[in-house]
């Protein structure tokens, strides 16, 4: 049973990362496609990046609580069904409006799988091999953007979200019988189960879940600017050849990305630490995050590796989404592992206004510079003052 859940868990959030990042890889396409011109596709793809993130925002917390109050296997349910058809129905949009609302409900849906999936893994295994299971999950998962990159280059934009919301529905049948952990049911009539003033109430809590979202931002930054805006980048830094594709971007790095978190999640358990290896990875990002920014006339075969090599030290995630379910007791473990990981893709809202204020004053390589920094110290402050939470005991509530 356990294989089972770790299968269908990998499935899930693979299909999660396919419909979070389709738009990614079709951003320019649709928005021409249904008559934006060129020249606002960079402010109008960062309209409905952020549509998509505040739907995340509210999503996490409404799935989160859900996941400790009614389970977690119903919360993994509910959110890949109402994902799945909201995806689906990108494919008819016909002007931005309508492209915004479905993404911002498309973005509610998306929020509730990884965080259930990970609780579920986490709960369901032993505190001494946990960190595989989710390590499966998130390297495995993260495979959903390599997809999304490939059926770019394949089929035209709307056929990409008929296909991702398709593949969706097709999961949830399969996961029709999965059974709630044993650690959940023992707290089922436990009265603060998704109480999220718990969450508040404590300075130490919210100390905890603040440096998890901080920890993670570099990771975003890569994913959100970088990659998705990477044709723009191209084009600053003089790439010779063709023009520099999104779609292209997103499938090495998403490659480095899920590789990268097999590598850290192994290395965390063979170090027997996850803070040690988060911050090699974030002080790696950072350096790869130089020569990406500092590719001036180099050629495609170069940009595109070091898409690669960002997304492989940006592959961290894994033990970031690891930590957060090691942090906090069962009763609140669903509503924190649900709202940390979504809070960390949300950043992409301050990030991009950031990268548009700088953008006004200086060009795009100077304003990533700026914010990378400000993303790579966030990061490397946070996870200096969170504990080491390898191979704690989870059977802990939260009073």
């Amino acid at each position: 049973m356990i294989s089972r859940i770790i299968i269908l868990s990998s499935l899930g959030y693979f299909v999660d990362i396919l419909d979070l990042f389709l738009f990614s890889v079709v951003r320019r396409t649709s928005l021409l496609a249904i008559g934006v011109p060129e020249s606002e596709l960079l402010s109008q793809g960062i309209f409905l990046l952020n549509m998509q993130m505040g739907g995340l925002i509210l999503g996490s917390f409404i799935w989160g609580i859900l996941g400790d109050k009614k389970g977690r296997v119903k919360v993994l349910y509910g959110s890949i069904l109402l994902y799945s058809l909201a995806t689906f129905l990108n494919a008819f949009v016909t002007d931005t409006y309508q492209y915004a609302l479905l993404r911002f409900i498309a973005g509610v849906g998306l929020s509730g799988e990884l965080g259930a999936a990970i609780t579920l893994v986490s709960e369901s295994m032993s505190s001494k091999n946990r960190g595989l299971g989710t390590m499966v999950v998130a390297g495995f998962g993260l495979m959903g953007g390599v997809l999304a990159a490939l059926l770019s280059e394949l089929f035209s934009w709307n056929m990409c979200y008929i296909i991702g919301g398709s593949i969706g529905i097709g999961l949830l049948l399969l996961r029709v019988t999965l059974p709630e952990p044993e650690m959940f049911k023992e707290i089922s009539s436990h009265q603060n189960r998704g109480d999220i003033r718990i969450l508040f109430n404590s300075k130490k809590r919210l100390f905890k879940l603040a440096n998890l979202v901080l920890m993670g931002v570099p990771i975003w930054f890569n994913s959100g600017i970088l990659m998705v805006f990477a044709p723009e980048f191209g084009k600053a830094l003089s790439i010779s050849g063709e023009p520099i594709t999104a779609s292209k971007s997103v499938l090495y790095s998403y490659f480095g990305v899920a590789l990268g978190d097999f590598v850290s999640g192994a290395l965390s358990q063979w170090v027997k630490s996850r803070k040690k290896i988060v911050v090699l990875f974030i002080l790696l990002l950072a350096s790869a995050m130089i020569f990406y920014l500092t590719a001036n006339k180099s050629s495609q075969l170069y940009f595109y590796s070091l898409c690669f090599v960002l997304g492989f030290f940006a592959g961290y995630w894994a033990l970031l989404v690891t930590m957060t379910a090691e942090s906090f007791g069962t009763n609140l473990r669903a509503t924190v592992t649900t709202l940390v990981p979504n809070l960390v893709r949300a950043s992409i809202i301050p990030l991009s206004f950031l990268f548009e204020f700088f953008n006004k004053n200086w060009n795009i390589i100077t304003s990533a510079s700026y914010v990378a920094t400000i993303a790579v110290i966030l990061g490397l402050i946070a996870v200096s003052q969170l504990p080491e939470t390898f191979g704690v005991e989870l059977k802990f509530l939260e009073e």
